[in-house]
């Protein structure tokens, strides 16, 4: 692999430096800003927008380790991904991707969450979940750190440097797009995309070298709480949500549908370990009957606008998340002058 490496032109070899560790190197992952931008001239990238867990793996020899993107160990819950990286014949990289699962040719974040947490094999052969792992990033090669090298580059490397085989898949793109391209993803069911500067280094932060483009709004929340259930309905009535603005938990509504009974019973039962006596938000909660909880529940969201005093319209609870700490949830806002400078 390392001829790989020694085939690059001059100036970009000169970028290269001694790595540090893998697991240092993808405890920090690039991240993408969203972004109401719909033109781009320039060079830049398009990748789909994928509806799954962001997670990077490490290859260093015999050892192989898949992280969240906040640190958390995911090589139990993924076997199968972990021994497809340690069938590769390179045994020195770190790679950035995003794990999925499928529904009807569609990327299915609620069929996801049936397998994490998940941790012994019977229990993951009897869910029936298979899961792919789109990579997109090279962080690491023999060695060397390619962070500082263009994303064209980078993406060169990482199609040579693997064999991309089930469960792992190399992150395709287009060379061109904008709203046209944004409009055929969205009439596709996708979540967005993606848009990537070609000539972008990896950075360790938010970048507006990379912008998140959704065909429909969501994010992740904070669950603060609960309603009682009504009639027929078991567990709770609906989440009470939130996100952090500062130390503050801001109120944002409530969500009382995307749940089966299943799913209600199991998170009422989260939540009842949870019961705390005062509300978690900073604002006044005007639900009758609510029922409080520790902010530590992460839900992901789907919505389709923000009303003008700050609430959620027509929520819809798709899943709980546990790649992102509770504390680390804010007001997702997309900004298109951000995006041009």
């Amino acid at each position: 692999m390392r001829e790989l490496l020694g085939s690059l032109p001059a100036e970009q070899l000169r970028l290269l430096r001694a790595a540090p560790p893998g697991v240092e190197l993808a405890s920090r992952p690039m991240l993408a800003t969203p972004s109401d931008r719909r033109e781009f001239p320039g060079e830049w990238i398009f990748e789909r927008k994928l509806d799954g867990i962001r997670a990077l793996a490490v290859r260093e020899g015999d050892r192989v380790v898949l992280l969240s993107r906040s640190g958390r160990r995911l090589d139990e819950t993924y076997p199968e991904i972990v021994d497809a990286l340690a069938a590769q014949r390179c045994a020195d990289f770190t790679v950035d991707g995003e794990i999925v699962a499928f529904s009807d040719g569609r990327t299915d974040f609620s069929r996801l969450q049936q397998r994490m947490g998940l941790t012994r094999r019977r229990d993951i052969e009897a869910s029936g979940v298979a899961v792919t792992y789109y990579v997109f990033d090279l962080l690491r090669l023999e060695g060397v750190d390619t962070t500082p090298l263009p994303l064209r580059t980078r993406k060169s490397l990482l199609r040579r440097a693997l064999t991309f085989r089930a469960p792992l898949r190399m992150t395709t793109h287009r060379n061109a797009g904008g709203a046209g391209l944004l409009a055929e993803a969205c009439a596709r069911g996708w979540e967005g995309l993606i848009a990537k500067r070609a000539g972008s280094r990896y950075q360790p932060r938010r970048s507006p070298d990379w912008l998140k483009l959704k065909c429909s709004l969501g994010q992740e929340f904070v669950v603060g709480g609960y309603t009682e259930p009504r009639g027929s309905r078991v567990g709770f009535g609906a989440l009470l949500l939130g996100y952090y603005e500062g130390d503050k938990l801001r109120y944002a509504g409530k969500v009382g549908t995307g749940f089966d009974r299943r799913t209600l019973l199991a998170l009422h039962a989260r939540l009842a370990e949870l019961r705390t006596p005062t509300s978690p938000f900073s604002d006044r909660v005007r639900e009758p009957g609510a029922r409080w909880a520790e902010p530590r529940l992460v839900a992901q969201i789907a919505f389709t606008e923000w009303t003008r005093d700050g609430m959620l319209r027509h929520p819809r609870f798709l899943g709980l998340r546990d790649d992102k700490p509770a504390r680390d949830v804010a007001r997702e806002t997309a900004s298109g002058a951000a995006a041009r400078k």
